[in-house]
């Protein structure tokens, strides 16, 4: 491995070196960023829980907050069913998730579909897309929210500078809730915020089956939603190209 490493220059191999310790320094931050915000949103949950009849309403208010901020909202979903029950839970969270995609959808295309219309006019074919996903809006963002392997809050503003309406946007929230029913049950499960993130959590059996099937779900769903997405862009740049 030393002779392997002789045959560079030395200017590279520190180079390497920085980049590595980058690297990690940067992942270590990420990491040690990720459970700051976990310990942040189970206090927040803390202090929900002692609300009394007001809860669902801080909860839905610290979940718009979450989402437009791009903080992901797994351990709020989870902290539902801690708090509210699976039934209950369920419905805070999906009203809570839709208000806040709203609203990012709504900054996404307030201040930025301007300047990707813009954009999109030099390139025609980027533009047939964007039209041939607005003609499938419902359905797309449906099936996209079907899967838990997209990007929930970053794919809110995503929409927002697309064609797609508002409408179809809002309506196509219902693909969320089968994935939420899954979270906030297996919040119900855990019976504790603490439990949050706690390998302990995650060692009872029913748990575990659970969360694979649910990734085993979600891989396949986010395949053929590829697929699907794929076949429309192709369909309108073949249509573009003949035009």
């Amino acid at each position: 491995m030393t002779k392997l490493l002789d045959r560079y220059p030395l200017w590279l191999k520190r180079t390497l070196i920085a980049a590595a310790i980058a690297v990690t320094i940067v992942m270590a931050k990420q990491l040690n960023l990720a459970m700051l915000l976990q310990d942040a949103l189970k206090d927040a949950l803390t202090w929900v829980d002692s609300l009394g009849a007001i809860a669902p309403l801080a909860f839905i208010a610290i979940y718009n907050i979450a989402t437009v901020l791009l903080i992901p909202g797994s351990v709020l979903t989870l902290g539902s069913g801690i708090l509210f029950g699976l039934g209950w839970g369920t419905l805070y969270v999906v009203v809570a998730a839709t208000l806040g995609a709203t609203i990012a959808f709504w900054i996404g295309r307030n201040f930025a579909r301007g300047w990707v219309s813009r954009q999109l006019e030099k390139y025609p074919r980027f533009e047939a897309i964007d039209r041939a996903v607005a003609d499938q809006g419902f359905k797309i963002v449906a099936l996209v929210r079907l899967s838990p392997l997209f990007p929930f809050n970053l794919l809110n503003y995503a929409f927002g500078i697309t064609q797609v309406s508002l409408k179809d946007y809002v309506l196509g929230s219902v693909g969320m809730i089968p994935g939420t029913v899954l979270y906030v049950y297996l919040g119900s499960l855990l019976g504790n915020i603490a439990m949050i993130g706690a390998k302990t959590g995650v060692s009872d059996p029913q748990t575990e089956k659970i969360q694979w099937i649910t990734k085993i779900l979600g891989l396949g769903i986010t395949i053929a939603v590829t697929a699907y997405i794929t076949r429309i862009a192709k369909k309108a740049l073949d249509e573009s190209i003949s035009e």
